[in-house]
């Protein structure tokens, strides 16, 4: 028998989806399921990589807060990015990638019972950790309409504030691809002045943005600069994804806890890696713009691909989703359907939020280029017309 606190722990659905694909053993199959990347990460950071592995140095449970270099970066690529200073050394925290980061945040943030407010949709890995630290999702709709995602702000006015200790924020969202706008950000800035609790910013495809849009960082809003804790990860801006490298940057009395949570549970950080990620960050020539707009342009062919299907697009990240409930279907349906006769590996967004998310399906398109993606439309008709 599980123990409580594993009782809202739900399945991601990921995995499951990946193995159906891997069963097929088929190299035809869109892999739309997952979020990997075929756009490889910076060179330096590759190159930093393979001088780590035969570096004593790297190979060290030591420093447990992470290396000063990653720190120092980390620190320093979200004073930018806020506008405001940090003081790398009582301001920071290196973690094992960016969800181990969230939860020790959560760990440090949460008396059971509390209640974080979160989108719907969002990343049920999101959700799960919330659940895990013994805190309550509260959910705030997302909107899908022909334009985007759009944040249900009166929604967001309703919400009683009691028991909010935290909003656990991403913009670009995942799966949704939906973007705050300046208004949404002072929209949501205002509730957590009101309900006095911390505002996580899941940071981790921030300047994955379309169509000219720039970074809001919420800790640049007036009042916000002491409420705001950002993580950050290597994963998707810098498609690190397997060097597992994170960090956590805020007020330094909150870091502080984050810091205690961080040794005791993860204890340290993957040594061969940290250097790495540094040297990302500080690199000018980190690839970051370019697969932007390499991940615009499969978002723009697949959205053209798919005009008589109801998609909503996204305004950043890796991935959209699709709402199959006009065709009759509901997204495990559709997405058996899929996999079996349109050949495409998607996620069901089944447990992805609160009441509508199991009639979206969800297509990642960051690892597979756009002659492979050239004719999803066909495949998509096959499958569910």
């Amino acid at each position: 028998m599980s123990v409580s606190r594993l009782e809202h722990i739900t399945k991601i659905g990921v995995e499951q989806m990946g193995d159906l694909a891997d069963s097929l053993a088929d190299p035809d199959v869109l892999r739309l399921e997952n979020l990997d990347t075929n756009i490889l990460p910076p060179e330096s950071a590759i190159e930093f990589t393979k001088h780590a592995i035969s570096d004593d140095n790297a190979n060290s449970y030591l420093p447990f807060l992470g290396l000063d270099s990653v720190r120092q970066a980390a620190t320093d690529l979200v004073a930018r990015q806020s506008g405001n200073t940090y003081e790398w050394k009582t301001d920071s925290v290196i973690s094992a990638g960016g969800l181990s980061g969230i939860l020790n945040v959560l760990l440090a943030c949460l008396e059971p019972g509390d209640e974080v407010l979160m989108t719907d949709p969002t990343y049920v890995g999101l959700i799960n950790r919330v659940c895990l630290a013994g805190g309550i999702p509260r959910f705030v709709p997302l909107t899908p309409t022909a334009e985007g995602w759009q944040l249900d702000v009166d929604a967001l006015k309703a919400i009683n504030r009691d028991r909010i200790a935290a909003a656990l924020l991403m913009s670009p969202s995942m799966p949704t691809g939906a973007v705050f706008s300046t208004s949404d950000w002072q929209t949501l800035a205002q509730f957590c002045i009101d309900a006095n609790c911390w505002l996580i910013n899941d940071s981790a495809m921030e300047r994955i943005l379309f169509d000219n849009r720039s970074v809001i960082h919420p800790a640049s809003l007036d009042g916000m600069r002491d409420r705001v804790i950002t993580v950050g990860s290597a994963s998707k801006e810098y498609r690190m994804i397997g060097w597992r490298v994170g960090w956590v940057v805020g007020p330094s009395a909150i870091v502080a806890d984050v810091a205690r949570v961080s040794i005791t549970n993860v204890v340290c950080q993957t040594g061969i890696a940290m250097g790495a990620v540094a040297t990302a960050i500080r690199d000018p020539d980190d690839g970051v713009a370019e697969s932007a707009q390499a991940l615009q342009a499969r978002r723009d062919l697949i959205l053209n691909e798919l005009a008589d299907f109801c998609v909503i697009p996204p305004h950043g990240g890796w991935s959209l989703l699709v709402d199959v409930s006009p065709l009759g279907f509901d997204g495990p349906t559709a997405s058996d359907r899929l996999l079996q006769k349109g050949r495409i590996a998607a996620t069901p967004m089944i447990n992805w939020g609160g009441g509508h998310c199991e009639n979206y399906v969800r297509l990642v398109f960051s690892n597979e280029p756009l002659d492979r993606l050239a004719g999803i439309g066909g495949r998509f008709r096959d499958a569910l017309t």
